[in-house]
């Protein structure tokens, strides 16, 4: 009985939550240089909803507003939202398999792989596909090829040891770090690009990133959503989980490819992206239940916002001046995670 009522109410936060998401959706879009007002984003965006739309807005907004939201602005806080949900979620994947609430994407070289990626991209100017830019396809690239490179170092014999990756991971980071460092050092007339670039950034936010990413990022947020009680077992040791039933060396290699890949299309549109991946699952389990079937969808909405929040500080805080979104998710998160780790030194 306990637990049908615990289900419920978590279930009630989170239609809360996503209900919360939805308005900092529109609240975004209407800050900004153009003065616009909640109520003027919410009619443009529902004036744009097929067969409806004209139902909906009976005095529909055009000119440079509906421009501003549509074409600037919507595709920009879609984007982050999108992001958010992705290294929120992967994050969760990634402690819930090392068995670490220090992990993220950094631990099998996803971000250092990117970073190197994109590095490459600007500096050889690589040609875009399919509305993705050089830059971001570089990146992405790199980042499956790290992670394909941790997992040849990590892996035995044809098993997933987590230990072994987490060092594999650690190698391969500092490794690529330092061929960034080179790159940078032979080619300082791009190093401003690179190093504004590995911070993070929605400026160059389209629709067409939009649409590709929430596609992917969506499968394989649904897929993984279908292992969250294998990830609650594993927790247990893989003996015990084996013994319940559990694949444990096919749901690992599953779990590790498919957090990679969402983990790899989230920085491959934004650049560097830190502290997401790993506050937003840490602080939800602090905040509710270590139940992975809670923390999962809760990481995604929750990691949506943070990331919707900074990005809208980052282009409006310092006036037309734009701050790279990993500096304020740095900012926000560090001092969170350190008041989190004090309040629960004792459970620790």
């Amino acid at each position: 009985m306990a637990y049908i009522h615990k289900k419920k109410r978590y279930r009630s936060i989170f239609i809360l939550l996503t209900l919360l998401m939805l308005f900092i959706i529109i609240a975004g879009c209407s800050i900004g240089a153009a003065n616009l007002t909640v109520g003027d984003a919410l009619k443009i965006i529902l004036q744009r909803v097929p067969y409806i739309g004209s139902i909906l807005v009976k005095k529909p907004i055009a000119g440079s507003s509906e421009s501003i939201i549509w074409k600037v602005r919507m595709p920009r806080v879609l984007l982050a939202g999108i992001v958010g949900a992705a290294l929120a979620f992967s994050g969760t994947v990634y402690q819930g398999l090392f068995k670490n609430p220090m992990a993220e994407s950094f631990v099998l070289g996803v971000s250092a792989g990117a970073a190197l990626g994109g590095a490459v991209g600007i500096i050889f100017g690589i040609p875009g596909i399919l509305g993705v830019g050089g830059t971001g396809l570089a990146a992405f690239l790199g980042a499956l090829s790290a992670v394909f490179l941790v997992y040849q170092l990590g892996g035995t014999g044809g098993r997933v040891s987590m230990t072994r990756l987490l060092l594999a991971g650690i190698a391969v980071n500092f490794m690529l770090s330092a061929m960034i460092s080179l790159l940078m050092i032979f080619n300082r007339q791009r190093m401003d690009n690179i190093i504004m670039w590995t911070m993070g950034s929605f400026s160059n936010a389209t629709w067409d990133k939009v649409l590709l990413s929430a596609i992917a990022v969506s499968v394989g947020i649904g897929v993984i959503s279908f292992f969250a009680r294998d990830l609650n077992l594993m927790l247990l040791g893989d003996e015990e989980a084996k013994n319940l039933g559990v694949d444990i060396e096919k749901t690992k290699k599953l779990l590790l490819a498919l957090s990679s890949f969402i983990a790899a299309i989230a920085v491959s549109v934004s650049g560097i992206i830190g502290f997401v991946g790993l506050i937003v699952p840490h602080a939800i389990r602090m905040a509710t239940d270590p139940d992975h079937r809670v923390v999962l969808p809760y990481s995604a909405v929750v990691g949506a916002i943070f990331l919707i929040l900074s990005d809208t500080l980052a282009r409006t805080l310092a006036g037309p001046m734009e701050i790279p979104v990993g500096i304020i998710t740095a900012l926000a998160g560090a001092p969170f995670f350190l008041y989190l780790l004090s309040k629960n030194r004792r459970a620790m």
